[in-house]
């Protein structure tokens, strides 16, 4: 009875990636996926902004529902990446334009 366990804190998903970056193995991968999760974050920005479900994106795309969860997951993209013929369409279907920019690198 006069045990008592003691219960840490449950960190924020926040908290766990920052101390998480503190290791710069972590760091590295992690800021490779920068630029997939980037774009995926438009893409569920614009299908979210449109009002549509993957299913009515797929409509659009003239594909099945399932065929839109891989595009806006990051498995998807490790798995495959979308055509930019994809993409286009995609962008399309939720009323948007697909652009494309090359930055140059810094030091460049």
């Amino acid at each position: 009875m006069g045990n008592k366990i003691k219960r840490e804190k449950i960190k924020t998903h926040k908290e766990m990636i920052a101390g998480w970056m503190k290791d710069p193995e972590f760091k590295a991968c992690y800021d490779a996926l920068e630029e997939e999760y980037a774009l995926l974050r438009e893409m569920l920005h614009a299908r979210t902004r449109s009002g549509l479900t993957q299913m009515d994106v797929a409509a659009r795309m003239h594909t099945k529902a399932p065929a839109i969860a891989p595009l806006e997951s990051i498995n998807g993209f490790t798995k495959h990446s979308p055509t930019l013929n994809t993409l286009r369409r995609y962008a399309e279907a939720v009323g948007c334009r697909l652009e494309v920019h090359m930055i140059p690198l810094t030091g460049t």
